[in-house]
């Protein structure tokens, strides 16, 4: 591409100004001449430190000593320069005479574009990197002059309008455009930046956003220069963004020890020995009834190893059908039996090579299956379904039951050899009856983190709510808690931003029962009374009201929906 030789060092100097890539020019000794703000801010070097030394002492790894040597361009090259990997053109800067004079890289980050500024020694050192920048440059531009005519385009320009070179140089700005108002004019007249302007250009109608600049030298406009994005491209890109993100998502462990809530003895001492398990490579056993967070346990103890940056894969032994669970623990060689693949299937021990394997419910594995995992643990070692060759695997195990193993054991039903494999380093996770004084802060927490998930205003407990969850039995530990939290933030007026006792649905709560407690001839529990206390108060109301039942869900303070199905559970109509 050539540069209309009507342009000035000025408008060439405002170019680069307008330009968002970063820019090392060097001179054929290797010397730094140029360096520019966005060079300065991507390899984190002040701009005035640079200029004059070695290309190598500022960038350790910089190819352009070597692009000297060659004579030879080198284009869309990757190179990781601290702990940020950009994209970068280097191209050999010739004399009229063919003669190298220098060489310059052309860089971005690969994540982020910014915004070119340089400083160049003489007019024609930047008359060649400026054809350089703009030949390179993977960002489509457009630049008028002061009367509104384009002057120059590059071929990134070219490809996005479906237009030729010829088509656009030297004619109105406006030519290109299929709806909309040219951002060159409007920067122009009122000679500001505008940014993210949307329009339709050529043939195509193609949508792009625009961000221009005018072109200001001493004061004076000499024209504007527009960076064009194509909507489609950026769509694209949001999509790959947030699709990563999932990804991350599912394979990260996304919860540490701050996530266990609870300052309490009974949960402290359960923590304390997880995090010294977390210091060590033992095979954890975390013990404790159902509900109790023991999965969230294996997440901290994962995220506080060493093993951190490998995979974390759960496997649920009583979700998974017997007939399935080897393969899916150790893989299966090809043609292993109907319906394999051909080239055979990892396992999930191969899986969480480097990493943690928490295998749930691990008292629900058959007796046959607990024999390899002895001999995987033993062994460092498993064998595909159908194999006989042995594959060597480094994964630290962490197991889960909420069953009672040493009974298992008498009863035949679990291998004590696997057993004492297991509980090298035995956590027992204590119920939440067990720990009421971390009720209060647990429930806060989860109602905090189920506004956010439900995307509702924050809501809080009050004092009659936060005495009756404390005196209840949870039975279902903190999952029933939670449950008991979602119903009533989902079932709670929407002008509401308190929780009462009385928006609780605690019907599984009130129908469990004591072991061995007498229906009859005893004191009534909290949760009777309640229900007793709110059927009456039901009735009043719907007496008060002439049996409306709008008018009584608004006396009460809730919602009709939520009345409905109190009504119904107290068999009330």
């Amino acid at each position: 591409m050539a540069i209309a030789s009507s342009m000035s060092l000025a408008q060439l100097e405002a170019i680069l100004d307008a330009t968002a890539e970063g820019v090392i020019a060097v001179d054929a000794a290797g010397r730094i001449v140029l360096f520019n703000a966005t060079a300065g801010a991507i390899l984190r070097r002040p701009v005035n430190d640079v200029l004059g030394r070695p290309v190598g002492e500022v960038v350790p790894n910089s190819r352009l000593p070597g692009v000297l040597r060659s004579g030879k361009d080198e284009l869309d090259q990757y190179q990781d320069v601290g702990a940020t990997t950009i994209l970068t053109n280097r191209v050999v800067v010739r004399g009229r005479g063919g003669e190298i004079e220098g060489a310059v890289a052309i860089f971005r980050d690969v994540s982020e574009l910014r915004t070119l500024t340089g400083q160049l020694r003489t007019a024609r050192e930047l008359r060649e990197v400026s054809e350089a920048i703009i030949r390179c440059s993977q960002e489509a531009i457009s630049i008028a002059d002061a009367k509104g005519n384009t002057v120059l385009v590059n071929p990134a320009y070219t490809r996005l309008m479906g237009l030729g070179e010829a088509e656009v140089i030297g004619r109105p700005v406006t030519a290109d455009i299929a709806e909309g108002e040219s951002v060159h004019l409007r920067v122009l007249r009122t000679r500001k930046a505008i940014r993210g302007a949307r329009l339709r250009v050529g043939p195509q109608a193609r949508e792009v956003i625009v961000n221009a600049a005018p072109l200001l030298v001493g004061g004076e406009l000499k024209g504007s220069v527009g960076v064009v994005h194509d909507v489609s491209e950026l769509r694209r890109l949001s999509d790959e963004l947030a699709s990563a993100k999932q990804l991350l998502r599912k394979l990260e462990p996304r919860r540490s020890f701050d996530d266990i809530v609870g300052e309490g003895p009974a949960i402290s001492r359960a923590k304390e020995l997880a995090r010294k398990a977390a210091r060590t490579p033992a095979t954890v056993l975390l013990l404790g009834e159902s509900g109790t967070g023991k999965e969230l346990f294996a997440h901290a103890i994962h995220h506080a190893s060493d093993r951190r940056d490998g995979p974390l894969v759960r496997v649920n032994c009583a979700a998974i059908p017997e007939g399935l669970l080897e393969s899916s623990l150790f893989g299966y060689a090809g043609g292993a039996f109907t319906g394999a693949r051909t080239h055979g299937q990892k396992g999930h021990f191969e899986e969480a090579e480097g990493g943690t394997l928490f295998l749930d419910e691990i008292a629900e594995a058959p007796l046959a299956l607990q024999a390899k995992l002895l001999r995987a643990l033993q062994e460092r070692e498993i064998v595909r379904v159908g194999s006989s060759k042995p594959v060597r695997v480094d994964v630290r195990l962490i197991a889960a039951t909420n069953a009672d193993l040493e009974a298992a054991i008498a009863r035949g039903a679990f291998r004590q050899d696997l057993f004492y494999r297991l509980s090298v380093m035995p956590i027992r996770v204590p119920s939440l009856r067990e720990r009421r004084e971390d009720v209060l802060p647990l429930s806060r927490a989860l109602l905090a983190r189920i506004c956010a998930e439900y995307r509702v205003a924050p809501v809080d407990l009050a004092p009659d709510a936060l005495a009756l969850l404390e005196s209840l039995p949870w039975r279902g530990n903190v999952r029933e808690l939670e449950n008991v939290l979602r119903r009533g933030v989902i079932d709670k007026p929407a002008d509401a931003y308190v929780l009462r006792a009385a928006d609780l649905d605690l019907a599984d709560v009130s129908a469990e029962r004591d072991d061995g407690a007498a229906t009859s001839g005893r004191p009534r529990r909290l949760s009777e009374l309640k229900a007793a206390w709110e059927r009456q108060l039901l009735r009043t109301h719907l007496a008060r009201n002439g049996g409306n039942r709008e008018a009584t869900a608004r006396a009460l303070g809730i919602t009709v929906r939520n009345l409905y199905y109190k009504l119904k559970r107290h068999r009330l109509g």
